[in-house]
C-alpha cells in the first residue's frame, strides 16, 4: 500500500491526487484549538500554566516541522513524501474509525 506498483492498487490513478487532509492544519489553524484549551483548562484549572506551556511546544514543533519542508523534501524525495502522504492517510483513516467506534459505543450504551 506504501509504495504500489505500476498500476496502483486498484488499477490507474489520477496523478498527483492527494490522499490525505493535513492533520496539523486544524491544530493550527482552526477554532478546535480554542475549543481544546477551553476544554482542558476548564478541567484542571490549577494547571493553566502548564496548559500553556505544552500548547506553546507544540505549536514551536509544528512550526518547525513546516519551516523545515524543503529539507524534508531533500531528504525524501519524491517518492518518500508520497509514502508519508499515504502513510499518514492511513493513520486518519484508523483515529476516524477509532472515534467512530467509541461514539457507536457509548451511544449503545446509553440505550
Amino acid at each position: 500500500m506504501i509504495f504500489p506498483g505500476e498500476g496502483g492498487l486498484d488499477g490507474p490513478s489520477a496523478e498527483g491526487e492527494p490522499f490525505v487532509v493535513p492533520l496539523a492544519i486544524p491544530l493550527l489553524a482552526e477554532p478546535s484549538t480554542l475549543a481544546t484549551v477551553l476544554l482542558l483548562q476548564s478541567a484542571a484549572p490549577a494547571s493553566v500554566a502548564r496548559l500553556t506551556l505544552a500548547l506553546t511546544i507544540a505549536w514551536g514543533v509544528s512550526g518547525a516541522i513546516l519551516l523545515s519542508s524543503t529539507f524534508f523534501y531533500r531528504v525524501l524525495r519524491e517518492r518518500g513524501l508520497i509514502a508519508m502522504e499515504r502513510l499518514m492517510g492511513m493513520l486518519l483513516v484508523m483515529v476516524a474509525v477509532q472515534m467512530l467506534l467509541n461514539g457507536l459505543r457509548v451511544f449503545l450504551q446509553q440505550r
